[in-house]
C-alpha cells in the first residue's frame, strides 16, 4: 500500500512541475528560447475531443483524437538530416507505469504518441506506406511509446526520457528504434478519417491494462544530436492540450 501511495505521490509531483513548465510556455516565459522554428499551428493540430476505448470482445484499446480540422493532414518539412529534424506528434499522456509497455520500471510519464518525421524512419520492423520498402515511413503517421520528463532546457517544457547506452539495467521492448531514449516503436495501426485519429492497441501489450487515466497533447518535437545544452528529442511547442492543464482527468471507457 505504501509502495502504491509513493508512486502517487511521485507522479502527482511531477505532474504540478510539468503543468507549470507547459503554462510558462504558453506565456513564453521559458528560458533559454529554443532555435527551433515550429510548423505553424492549424486546424489539424487544435483538439476537440480524445477518448481511449477497451473494446472487451476484441481485447483492444482504441485511442482516438479529434480535431477541428483534417487529422494527420499536417506534416513537417524535411530539413534534410537528422539533428535538426521537425517532428509533429498526437500524443496520449497515460498514467500507464513504464513495465506495462515493456521498460524498466522508471519515473516518467509513460505516452503513445502518433509522430510524422520526414527526414528519419525510427520503425525498422514496420512498413507503414506498404510499398515493401521498410526504411522509408517516417512521414507516415506512425506510433511509439515513449517516457516523457520535465526539461526547462527546451520550450515545451518535456523531452523524451534519455539514458546512459552503457546502463545495462535499462530495459526496452525488442521493438525499440536502437537510439538512447525510452521510446518503442510498437507498429501499431494509425487510422485517419475526416477530423478523426484512432490508433488500435491490443490489451496484452499493455500488460493487460484496461483502466487508466490518460489526457490528449499535439506537440512539436525536434531532435538534436549537436548541442549538449538541448535533449535528444525535446518539445518545443505544444499546440493544443485537451484538459488546458496537463491534468490527465479523462479515464477508460469499455464496451
Amino acid at each position: 500500500m505504501s509502495t502504491t501511495r509513493n508512486q502517487v505521490a511521485k507522479f502527482t509531483a511531477l505532474l504540478i512541475v510539468v503543468t507549470g513548465l507547459v503554462l510558462l510556455s504558453n506565456l513564453g516565459l521559458n528560458s533559454p528560447v529554443s532555435a527551433a522554428s515550429p510548423k505553424t499551428s492549424s486546424a489539424d493540430l487544435l483538439l476537440r475531443s480524445a477518448s481511449v476505448r477497451y473494446i472487451q470482445d476484441m481485447g483492444i484499446l482504441v485511442f482516438e483524437q479529434e480535431v477541428d480540422g483534417l487529422a494527420g493532414n499536417t506534416v513537417p518539412t524535411a530539413v534534410g538530416q537528422l539533428d535538426g529534424a521537425p517532428v509533429i506528434g498526437h500524443v496520449f499522456p497515460t498514467t500507464l507505469k513504464a513495465e506495462d509497455v515493456g521498460f524498466d520500471p522508471t519515473d516518467g510519464i509513460v505516452a503513445l504518441a502518433v509522430t510524422s518525421h520526414p527526414d528519419f524512419d525510427d520503425t525498422p520492423l514496420w512498413d507503414e506506406n506498404s510499398d515493401g520498402v521498410y526504411d522509408n515511413d517516417g512521414l507516415s503517421f506512425h506510433t511509439h511509446w515513449v517516457v516523457l520528463v520535465p526539461d526547462e532546457r527546451v520550450a515545451g517544457g518535456l523531452a523524451v526520457k534519455q539514458f546512459d547506452p552503457e546502463d545495462t539495467s535499462v530495459v526496452l521492448p525488442p521493438t525499440n528504434p536502437e537510439m538512447p531514449m525510452y521510446m518503442d516503436s510498437p507498429g501499431y495501426s494509425v487510422m485517419t478519417e475526416s477530423n478523426t485519429l484512432k490508433i488500435l492497441v491490443p490489451v496484452q501489450r499493455v500488460n493487460g491494462e484496461t483502466n487508466f487515466n490518460y489526457d490528449a497533447v499535439t506537440a512539436y518535437m525536434e531532435v538534436n544530436t549537436s548541442d549538449n545544452s538541448r535533449p535528444l528529442l525535446g518539445v518545443y511547442d505544444v499546440y493544443s492540450i485537451l484538459s488546458g492543464d496537463l491534468s490527465l482527468p479523462y479515464s477508460t471507457v469499455s464496451e
